[in-house]
């Protein structure tokens, strides 16, 4: 049996595995990894092949799965020609893309109940750009941008840098960053063009003291930090120890000692809250295609009930004249606008501020939404709330 062939029969079999938790399991890429450790014979690029086949498979979902049964030799072929070519996919592709590429509408490819949650997804380029692989965006943490850019040209990869923010790179190699030196020295962290624009909009000045409340692994708080300078602060809180002693790792690499990590806020007032509030995670479906299957319209409800409870709970904490930033990765109007205006609703002191940049989005309904095809970004929606 020649390699492709092999491979397509063990793609079969994941995809078939896997079926029946596609719609359900929030948890399908731990699903996947366990089925990939469960095959010891499988090499490192032969396991990336096959992550790489399954979310194709995930993204393009309505025009291979009908195949899965019904002709796996079609499901295989239409995985294989929408499969992103990389390192892992070349030979596979060229051997297993014959015939002409499938077609349809990108819309096709997203559920249809979220059309009134996210109208401008639904759009030609923003759907074209759901049936795309998310590419790996990394944040500059260091004044000699050069330095990095050396290392990375020695090492053969190709980088893009933003043409919306300095401080961001796109790389476009399929690479080991943990092997770097910028890394190592805190010189670089990952982090999504769209999540670096939400604070970039906001027009963020140095030297005040901040809380991140929701700071999970802190890539926004070490974002900030730098945004505030040595004469400011950012006091980042979590409810995940875990998350927290990562970002302890991040800030000494990153040797910004303006962070502080605790379990919860020390001061009882700041210069400015950022709630990156917990959400469905829609504005990553290209990064996380499974979510578009499991998500339903209840989830995203139970997320707006808690991200307004966080708001109100947290809005005490802001100074007079103070900033309230609330943030998620969702690209739902029931999390996003209508929390916001829920909100102000009951604090009548808080008022919308205009973003200081906005990088080419209209801003609405109290906010800012990046949406994804215009940069080549994961979805955010941003509202900074000034305090009277």
């Amino acid at each position: 049996m020649g390699i492709a062939a092999s491979q397509g029969r063990v793609y079969l079999e994941l995809a078939r595995a896997l079926q029946p938790h596609w719609r359900g399991d929030f948890a399908l890429p731990a699903r996947l990894q366990r089925l990939l450790a469960a095959r010891p014979s499988c090499g490192s690029r032969d396991r990336r092949l096959y992550r790489e086949l399954v979310y194709t498979t995930l993204r393009h979902l309505p025009w291979i799965e009908p195949y899965l049964e019904s002709d796996p030799a079609e499901a295989l072929r239409r995985a294989a020609w929408l499969a992103a070519a990389t390192p892992a996919t070349t030979a596979f592709r060229a051997t297993c893309a014959t015939g002409e590429p499938p077609t349809g509408a990108p819309v096709e490819l997203l559920p249809a109940w979220f059309r009134s949650e996210a109208p401008v997804l639904f759009t030609p380029a923003e759907a074209a750009s759901q049936a795309r692989r998310a590419p790996l965006w990394l944040r500059l943490q260091t004044s000699d941008p050069a330095t990095v850019h050396a290392e990375f040209s020695r090492r053969g990869w190709k980088f893009t840098p933003s043409a919306a923010l300095p401080d961001a790179l796109r790389l476009d190699s399929e690479v080991d960053l943990t092997t770097t030196e910028a890394l190592r020295e805190g010189s670089v962290e990952v982090q999504d063009l769209g999540s670096q624009l939400l604070l970039a909009s906001v027009g963020i000045p140095p030297g005040g003291h901040w809380l991140d409340a929701c700071a999970g692994a802190g890539g926004k708080s070490l974002q900030l930090a730098r945004l505030l300078g040595p004469a400011g602060s950012v006091e980042a809180t979590d409810i995940r120890p875990a998350a927290l002693a990562e970002l302890r790792e991040r800030a000494t690499r990153a040797r910004l000692p303006n962070v502080t990590i605790s379990a919860r806020p020390s001061r009882t007032v700041y210069d400015g809250v950022l709630v990156d509030a917990p959400c469905s995670g829609t504005g990553t479906w290209r990064r996380a295609p499974h979510l578009k299957w499991v998500t339903r319209p209840e989830h995203l409800a139970r997320a707006a009930a808690r991200q307004l409870e966080l708001l109100r709970q947290l809005a005490p904490l802001v100074r007079p004249n103070g900033l309230l930033v609330y943030a998620t990765c969702s690209l739902a109007r029931s999390e996003n606008a209508a929390v916001v205006a829920a909100f102000l609703r009951d604090h009548p002191a808080f008022t919308p501020q205009p973003p200081a940049a906005d990088f080419g989005f209209a801003p609405a309904e109290g906010g800012l939404t990046v949406w994804p095809a215009r940069h080549d970004t994961d979805g955010f929606f941003v509202a900074a709330l000034r305090r009277g």
